[in-house]
């Protein structure tokens, strides 16, 4: 799951080396929480108009886990 984050994230940016992805314990309910860091300059091609490409990275990502029976949520910052 976080090369798929890694890799969705490299392809949108400028700067791929700047890309990192920490990924938290999962919480009470299985939700795992990755957090996406990309370079300040970039942070508006990873968002988005509106947050359009933000929130369809997070229901690829969704769709990802729930093919592994699992929960996600991705935290862009």
């Amino acid at each position: 799951m976080q090369e798929l984050l890694v890799s969705i994230a490299q392809g949108l940016v400028e700067n791929p080396d700047a890309v990192s992805v920490t990924v938290d314990e999962p919480m009470e309910d299985g939700t795992v929480v990755y957090h996406l860091h990309v370079a300040e300059e970039d942070m508006g091609r990873v968002i988005g108009k509106q947050g359009r490409i933000a929130r369809a990275i997070r229901v690829v990502m969704r769709a990802a886990a729930t093919r592994e029976n699992s929960k996600v949520a991705v935290e862009i910052g």
